[in-house]
């Protein structure tokens, strides 16, 4: 990625790189297929700030281990793996010493910090990759890796009681996971998106109601998630909840938020959190439920060249569920 600027300039270039080389707690993969998230589109079009030049984005990267470095054990040659958005931690700060990793001070995100899988080649720290159920496909499973996970994480974060309901603003990849993971736990799901196509996939998915995004539900939420990264939605979204409702945020990027009230958004002990990132046992847990729920995802593939119209049609809400590039043929 060169210069970040509006996706319609196309400001990812493809070019070639020497072969990464692992180094000894490092694994070398093999990209099958790479996830397209809406963080891409951001970091592409400089909502979010580059770290370093020219990084290779993307961070729902899936493929085989093709060599280990000299301390790994865990994953051998020949192995599927998942690479996620969380690359590194420092283990020491005291986030980390408490078990918050995704709070770190020092944090690497593939995709950001290091070079992550719109390529045919990464390298991976060996504790930061993901073995896959058997169940997923390469195409199915590389959404899982930051739709899924973060959409998992947000429903723990928006604590949505047994048999809630649970309010869905923005329907893209991580919402068409998520609504799954809550119907299939007991929830009822209601689904406020401004896509007619997406208002459609809700219901087939299972949702009690499917409305624009800033109509009202028909039922008070006990809990509701903010997928689509517009700050006024937020003051909709907290109107919508009963007492002691909570609204959590899953976008890295959000909108600037209008102006609260407090009597109608906030009081009755309403509440407002952020999600940031995720820990490794966010991913592992997740990853182990969507097997077990038997999770249908909803993909549309590209080819590898086309990840510029790719991130274009994900700008322009074109896309149903999630978006991949086959890095490989086959795959």
């Amino acid at each position: 990625m060169n210069d970040p600027g509006p996706i319609s300039t196309h400001p990812l270039v493809q070019g070639v790189r020497a072969t990464p080389v692992p180094a000894a707690n490092e694994l070398l993969v093999d990209i099958t297929v790479c996830g397209i998230c809406r963080t891409d589109l951001h970091l592409a079009e400089g909502d979010l700030a580059p770290h370093r030049p020219q990084a290779v984005p993307g961070h729902e990267a899936v493929g085989v281990v093709v060599e280990t470095g000299a301390r790994c054990s865990r994953f051998r040659t020949g192995d599927r793996v998942g690479v996620a958005w969380l690359g590194g931690v420092c283990g020491t700060c005291r986030y980390c010493r408490r078990g918050d990793e995704n709070l770190c001070v020092s944090p690497v995100f593939t995709g950001w910090d290091r070079d992550g899988g719109y390529a045919e080649q990464l390298t991976v720290a060996e504790d930061f990759a993901y073995p896959l159920p058997d169940a997923f496909t390469d195409e199915q499973a590389a959404p899982l890796l930051c739709s899924g996970i973060i959409g998992y994480r947000a429903l723990k974060r928006a604590e949505l009681p047994a048999d809630g309901r649970l309010g869905i603003y923005g329907f893209g990849s991580s919402a068409h996971i998520t609504a799954q993971l809550a119907i299939k736990q007991g929830a009822s799901v209601y689904v406020m998106t401004r896509s007619p196509e997406a208002r459609e996939l809700a219901l087939e998915l299972g949702a009690a109601y499917a409305g624009d995004a800033y109509d009202h539900p028909p039922v008070p939420l006990d809990s509701a998630i903010l997928f689509a990264p517009v700050g006024d939605l937020v003051p909709v979204a907290l109107r919508a909840l009963d007492r002691g409702g909570t609204l959590a945020i899953a976008g890295i990027h959000l909108s600037g938020i209008p102006a609260l009230d407090y009597g109608r958004e906030l009081f009755f002990e309403r509440q407002v959190r952020s999600v940031t990132a995720n820990t490794r046992l966010d991913g592992n847990a997740f990853l182990a439920l969507a097997a077990r729920l038997s999770l249908a995802l909803t993909t549309t593939a590209y080819p590898f060249e086309s990840a510029d119209r790719a991130l274009e049609d994900l700008a322009a809400d074109r896309i149903m569920g999630s978006a991949v590039l086959r890095v490989r043929p086959g795959h």
